[in-house]
């Protein structure tokens, strides 16, 4: 469904974090069949960062400092935490209120999001509908993921692709924020991307363990799902912002593949250049990827007050949207 936002909202502040251990392409050919050239050719991927004790908590706690530093905001001014993650470490409590104990926001609500890559959105999404709303004047809205422990290490179609991280954005009551959105959920193709859910053990019923569950993944499929919906997605959202392509500065993309990426590009008939990446450096990061990239356009001053950023993804369930956003 597109929408057409009403009332405005802010980005004040933006923060990332990731785990300090890169691993290079060379690093995963020792492991499985593949290669740098491989990898480079078919996903535009060099590295990846890969927690080695890094959690989603704490790579989630360290984007939120940074964020609320660069809005000039303490911790127990947050009203609202909206954590977007698929690969969480606990099923309960749930991983914002981890890090909302761990921040010391006391005054915040706080709870998780499960939209897979297109989480970030999808959050972003729900606190613009909040602070509209009035309830909230401010919320801190993370995409934070270790999906290193969800991964086969032998699988060379999924162990390439993916890393760890988080990003986080604060933002506030005020200004023109987000313009317009498109949001969508296709269940029917859920089976294309997808990690095995648990077996039903308790007193009453018995179902056979299942093996570990791990991202699985028909690579072709996402493709074609991607590379079809995601210009349509942003071409209603740009719609719904009263705008067309060629007014926005920036496309903010879930970093993914960068063929994905080429292909919404000449799709759109938009210049590459007004597409940035970071997977080469990072690789994908599902939830994390948006947030993080944004954080890096904002601190290397590619962000500039009026600019009309598109913020675009897709992920499992499949989801997809796309917003539109007046930088402030």
């Amino acid at each position: 469904m597109e929408k057409k936002m009403q009332g405005g909202m802010r980005i004040t502040g933006t923060g990332s974090a990731l785990p300090d251990r890169k691993v290079m392409n060379a690093e995963l050919a020792a492991v499985v069949e593949t290669s740098d050239e491989w990898i480079r050719e078919r996903t535009g991927i060099g590295q990846r960062h890969i927690s080695t004790g890094e959690t989603v908590v704490s790579l989630a706690v360290k984007a939120a400092l940074a964020a609320l530093e660069q809005a000039q905001k303490t911790a127990a001014e947050v009203d609202l935490i909206l954590l977007a993650t698929c690969s969480p470490e606990a099923l309960l409590p749930c991983s914002a209120c981890q890090v909302q104990a761990q921040l010391g926001a006391v005054n915040a609500l706080a709870f998780d999001l499960n939209a897979a890559c297109s989480g970030f959105l999808f959050a972003l999404a729900t606190a613009n509908a909040y602070l509209q709303t009035g309830t909230y004047r401010n919320a801190l809205v993370i995409g934070s993921e270790v999906l290193s422990k969800l991964i086969d290490w032998t699988d060379r179609t999924t162990c390439i692709l993916f890393g760890d991280g988080a990003g986080a954005v604060f933002l506030e009551s005020g200004g023109s924020g987000l313009l317009g959105s498109a949001l969508h959920s296709d269940g029917g193709k859920g089976q294309v991307l997808a990690c095995r859910e648990r077996s039903l053990q308790n007193l009453y019923y018995q179902e056979e363990a299942m093996e570990a569950c791990h991202v699985q993944m028909n690579g072709q499929e996402v493709y074609r799902f991607a590379t079809r919906q995601v210009p349509v997605c942003i071409g209603e959202a740009v719609e719904a912002a009263g705008l067309s392509v060629d007014d926005i500065d920036l496309f903010v993309l879930h970093q993914a593949n960068v063929r994905i990426i080429d292909a919404v590009a000449k799709r759109l008939g938009v210049d590459r250049s007004k597409f940035p990446t970071n997977l080469e450096r990072v690789g994908n990061m599902s939830s994390a990827s948006i947030p993080v990239l944004l954080d890096e356009l904002n601190r290397a001053g590619r962000l500039h007050r009026g600019d009309r950023v598109v913020l675009a993804g897709f992920g499992a369930g499949l989801t997809y949207g796309a917003c539109v956003l007046a930088w402030c």
